[in-house]
Parts: structure tokens; sequence; C-alpha cells
């Protein structure tokens, strides 16, 4: 098991703001959560709804070592929605769920602590 150390690691390289605003992180909420037995390490393929404008887009996660299935459904996440779709195995992946590495490494998802209007951009 790869433990992320990031929380030791200096900040990445200066950016500009433009650049920043370049990356469009949004605010969904998890439709579905499916298991992805094929995945090369434990993951969950999530269906994940991004309101009217962007629709509802599919994301691979590793993060079942944090989640279960049925507490995942109804919950908001964010997530890059402008990255080219990716091929993980047999499943697409459209958006990059966010998340932060606990202690042990594992995922612990990103999002609001109170709810916002699902599509809503970071800034």
């Amino acid at each position: 098991m790869h433990v992320n150390h990031s929380h030791e690691e200096p900040a990445a390289q200066e950016i500009t703001f433009d650049d920043f605003l370049k990356v469009d992180i949004r605010v969904g909420v998890i439709v579905s959560a499916d298991d992805f037995p094929e995945a090369r390490n434990p993951a969950y393929k999530l269906v994940i709804d991004f309101g009217p404008a962007i629709g509802e887009k599919k994301s691979c996660a590793q993060i079942v070592a944090n989640y279960q299935r049925a507490e995942l459904v109804g919950r908001q996440v964010a997530a890059v929605v402008n990255f080219p779709p990716r091929q993980i195995g047999p499943a697409m992946s459209e958006v990059l769920t966010l998340g932060f590495a606990d202690e042990a490494g594992e995922v612990v998802l990103f999002a609001p602590d109170s709810a916002v209007p699902i599509g809503s951009r970071l800034f």
C-alpha cells in the first residue's frame, strides 16, 4: 500500500491567479456508487450530478477505506470537471473527485461544510 505523505512536502511551484482559474472545480452530489472490482486498487465507480449546466459525470474514486457505498449517495463532493476523460481499466472517469490523504494515506473526500447549490464553482 502506498502511503501519501503530501503533508510533509513544501508548497508546489508558484502559479498565477489566471492559472488557478483554468481549473474548474465544482460541487456535485453523488447519485450512485458501485463497486469497481476490476480496478487495480480498491475503488468505487461514482456518478455525480453537477446540475443542468454540466450534468451527471462518472468518476472512479479510491475511497473504499473510509467510505461505505451506502453512505456516499446524496453526499456533496468537489471535483475537477474540465480534465479530459480518462480510461481507468474498463471504466471511463470524466471528473477528478477531490480529497486529502489521512494519516494512513487513505482518501478523505473534500466538500463544503454546509450544503451549496450543485454546480457551484470553487473560487
